[in-house]
């Protein structure tokens, strides 16, 4: 074990290396597949990306994340566990931030192989950025069904203000042909709204983020365009 990985071993001991969980409840989570609380990766090779999803579990409901099982729900778990737990955890207090809560498991899947499981809260002080080094721009991801979507500004605002109380907003003219807009196609966009309404995007943005702050309408995020629908 090198020097480094002694050294976080012995940082970490209030970390649970041992799991609630049993193997036959781990191989019936595996069998739901992946989706809007549970992602699998077999290694944690690419900690840049994984760490995309801790964000996005973190900004959205929750979720669990599986190290040593694949996508295609087989379970090979990880030969080297204390060193793939060593390079994901400290990308995760490196690059996420703020610091992102979560727990620990390690499941025995094998005599020399382990499944390491993240779960991750839904957090209170959204929103969660990954920051690398060899970006310029932090950046925020939500959980969109089975994949971890980059939030555009609009998603951010409303992470950062989702628990603010008394947000009101002026039903007039924009938000009525919102409304009628609405009621025949079901979803819009800013720049569609921008459009018929003929305002400033920026204004569209806005009253967009207000109604689904105040539970008129929601927003489903997308790495393209945002969409907005009655709730």
């Amino acid at each position: 074990m090198n020097q480094g990985l002694a050294t976080y071993f012995e940082k970490t001991e209030s970390h649970s290396r041992m799991s609630n969980m049993n193997v036959k409840e781990l191989k019936n989570l595996v069998r739901q597949g992946e989706g809007s609380s549970l992602e699998f990766k077999l290694k944690a090779s690419h900690p840049e990306k994984i760490i995309r999803e801790i964000v996005a579990f973190a900004n959205s409901k929750g979720g669990k994340l599986l190290l040593g099982v694949g996508d295609d729900k087989t379970i090979p778990g990880l030969k080297f566990v204390d060193e793939e737990e060593y390079i994901l955890v400290r990308a995760i207090e490196r690059n996420c931030y703020p610091p992102i809560n979560y727990e620990l498991e390690r499941i025995a899947i094998t005599d020399e192989r382990d499944v390491l499981v993240f779960t991750i809260p839904k957090s209170k002080e959204k929103p969660h950025f990954v920051h690398l080094e060899n970006e310029e721009h932090r950046k925020a991801y939500v959980r969109v069904k089975d994949r971890s979507v980059q939030a555009s500004r609009e998603v951010k605002q409303i992470l950062r203000r989702e628990n603010e109380d008394g947000i009101k907003f002026t039903y007039g003219e924009k938000e009525k042909i919102l409304m009628t807009y609405l009621a025949e196609n079901q979803k819009i966009t800013i720049e569609k709204f921008a459009e018929i309404a003929k305002i400033h995007p920026r204004s569209a943005s806005h009253t967009l983020v207000l109604l689904v702050l105040s539970n008129v309408l929601k927003i489903q995020p997308d790495e393209v365009m945002d969409w907005y629908y009655l709730s």
